[in-house]
């Protein structure tokens, strides 16, 4: 994996699109159901935004474009043409840059997949969730399992690097079935796969069904079983973890979420997005407004719809790049550490527990990294309360 994504002039974007057809009970992004989208006023009200930030940001090289939501794929190819178009514009966007488009199965045809590659997507991850119907229904998804199936074969014909995502430990799952569908799932896929635990996100119907006992997820101890097959099958088939939730085969890692494992910068524009982005040698970390008419009445009217902007000390920054770092597999490196924060990572860290931790075989550490050992990996929440504290 290269540390290009953290050179100073390395800038990554972030698109957010907050529609979707139908709301999914386990989701807690900023996404939104709307009965019409007036495409052309979030096109304009997009490239807004973006030249606000170019203006803070200065000449900077593009290394990856992200597409998220909500649900990107049911922007027009037109709309992803303009922003990229705007995107080049204000800052320097070579060949080599990474674009990626979130897509669902429900919003994928032929005709509309060769058109974003026409746009200039060259990476697409799908929103695959499971390979099997009922599960499909009990996650409130609107596809099948052919359409699923479908959508990756298209995938595959009209992008080279291309990704889709599972969620496992779900509803009344056991390890065998879990087993069975990754395998399948390997079958289909490239040289990327995302994997995720179900987690009961506050806000979201999932959580309030779990929170009245509606909602009976694996034992900890089965979904912790699971993880551990997951990871063992996913390296067996060339695709290892490279960070919690992802694997990829070398040299595929999403290099637009390296930027944030590795504490790049990145502007996110959009209603909900998130950036942290240099501007005079300071770290600002940035949000937008929320709610799509909210944000897109302040874009129109101002430029853009920041709704905080705060300047990074020192210490915060170490400590969001120590929560980020230790996702990866291969963990934090020392000298991009000492390099973005201006201080070796130990000053950050509480030493007795670092020690003690590093005995129990929960991390690792040699003259180059400091990394979660696979024991340690499940407990990655518990580990960063401990060294942080």
């Amino acid at each position: 994996m290269s540390n290009k994504t953290n050179s100073v002039n390395s800038l990554a974007i972030y698109v957010h699109w907050p529609f979707c057809r139908s709301k999914c009970p386990y989701c807690d992004f900023n996404s939104h159901v709307r009965v019409s989208i007036d495409e052309d006023a979030w096109l304009e009200g997009l490239c807004r935004e973006l030249d606000h930030y170019a203006a803070l940001s200065g000449p900077r090289t593009i290394g990856s474009v992200f597409f998220g939501g909500g649900t990107p794929s049911l922007m027009s190819a037109r709309t992803v043409a303009g922003l990229l178009d705007r995107i080049g514009r204000n800052w320097s966007l070579p060949d080599s840059a990474e674009i990626t488009l979130e897509a669902n199965p429900t919003s994928v045809e032929a005709e509309k997949f060769r058109d974003f590659a026409a746009a200039g997507i060259n990476r697409v991850s799908l929103g695959i969730q499971s390979l099997r119907e009922d599960d499909l229904k009990a996650l409130g998804r609107e596809h099948s399992v052919k359409e699923a199936k479908d959508a990756i074969a298209l995938a595959q014909k009209y992008f080279r690097r291309n990704s889709f995502d599972l969620i496992y430990a779900r509803m009344g799952q056991i390890c065998a079935d879990w087993e069975k569908e990754l395998r399948e799932a390997l079958d289909l896929a490239a040289d990327h796969l995302s994997l995720y635990q179900l987690t009961m996100e506050q806000g979201t119907a999932f959580y309030n069904e779990y929170r009245r006992g509606k909602l009976i997820l694996p034992a900890e101890e089965v979904s912790a079983d699971m993880y551990d097959m997951t990871q063992d099958i996913c390296t067996a088939a060339g695709l290892p973890a490279y960070e919690t939730s992802n694997h990829a085969a070398r040299g595929e890692e999403s290099r637009h979420n390296m930027t944030y494992w590795t504490y790049g910068d990145y502007v996110g524009v959009g209603p909900g997005a998130h950036g942290r982005l240099t501007v005079e040698g300071q770290l600002h970390a940035t949000s937008q407004r929320r709610k799509p008419e909210s944000w897109l009445k302040n874009v129109l009217e101002s430029g853009h719809a920041t709704e905080h902007d705060q300047r990074l000390d020192r210490q915060t920054m170490a400590e969001e790049m120590i929560m980020m770092g230790l996702r990866l597999t291969r963990g934090i490196a020392l000298s991009e550490f000492q390099a973005r924060i201006g201080d070796p990572l130990a000053g950050y860290l509480d030493q007795n527990r670092l020690e003690v931790l590093l005995d129990q075989g929960y991390l690792h550490m040699d003259q180059a990294h400091l990394r979660v050992t696979g024991k340690g990996a499940p407990l990655l929440n518990y580990l960063l309360g401990e060294l942080l504290a």
